[in-house]
């Protein structure tokens, strides 16, 4: 069985190449120049059937053409692509320019669902990025040993009615809240910069939302938290944290809960939403 990973930065890509190799597929590993972390050539050096090319962004018929060397016909897109450097630094090939041409709207969720239409095009399917992960994606209910008071409740139901239409709109899917209060909105710079940005505003008891978009497409752009969130969360005195259930991964997988509570953070996972 053969696999090809199309890897960005952060911890997801080393997740997926780690369980994909445990289950016994061939890895191909293309690595972003511009985000893959340099060691992940190391990892997958590690394995005895994965290779490793890097490939720098804009360069899409170069991904298509080593994929296919490689008989690969299953793909998954896993670690974080800066939006910024989708549209300021990006050099398209020509591959990529028919994509760009084709797009209808100017957002990365139109981006990416361009390039997987090219790769299915040329026979290779964009797998759930969560496809190797079931386990780490978020449980309903309280996760952490406290559970919220009924004001940090009441401010993530608020978040997170207004994160969905924040998200529903391709904007971002954080929302910061305090005592009934907005108080930052994520845009193109990530939820760990949205969290520091909060505490700069509000100082202590800002409580975080991060949530799925009303459609989520699994097989990229799925929400993601780890260790640094609660990191940053703890930095500036932030005290509660509500996911999608089902989908938002977990990267650290328990490390987080643990981590949250020795800080006396609640971490919830919001059930999911009727369609």
């Amino acid at each position: 069985m053969r696999l090809g990973l199309i890897a960005g930065s952060g911890k997801f890509p080393f997740l997926i190449l780690d369980a994909a190799r445990a289950a016994g597929y061939d890895v191909t590993v293309i690595a972003i120049e511009e985000e893959a972390f340099p060691d992940l050539a190391e990892a997958a050096a590690r394995l005895p059937a994965a290779t490793l090319h890097w490939v720098s962004l804009g360069q899409l018929g170069k991904c298509i053409k080593l994929l296919k060397e490689a008989s690969v016909t299953e793909v998954v897109m896993a670690g974080q692509v800066r939006h910024t450097k989708l549209f300021a630094d990006i050099i398209p090939d020509l591959t990529l320019l028919g994509v760009l041409a084709r797009l209808k709207a100017r957002n990365t969720d139109a981006l990416i669902a361009g390039v997987a239409d090219v790769l299915g095009e040329h026979g290779i399917e964009l797998l759930d990025s969560t496809t190797f992960l079931a386990p780490l994606l978020a449980r309903e209910g309280v996760l952490t040993r406290r559970a919220p008071t009924d004001e940090q409740r009441a401010d993530l139901e608020l978040g997170a009615r207004m994160a969905d239409r924040v998200a529903g709109l391709d904007i971002g899917q954080t929302i910061a809240v305090k005592a009934g209060a907005v108080v930052a909105v994520e845009a193109m710079e990530g939820t760990d910069a949205v969290i520091v940005r909060a505490g700069r505003l509000a100082g202590r008891g800002v409580r975080i939302v991060k949530v799925a978009k009303p459609h989520q497409d699994m097989r990229f752009d799925v929400p993601v938290v780890g260790v640094s969130t609660i990191e940053a969360m703890k930095a500036v005195e932030a005290d509660a944290l509500s996911i999608d259930a089902g989908k938002t991964l977990l990267l650290d997988g328990d490390a987080i809960v643990r981590e949250a509570d020795e800080a006396g953070i609640v971490i919830v996972g919001r059930a999911p939403r009727q369609s």
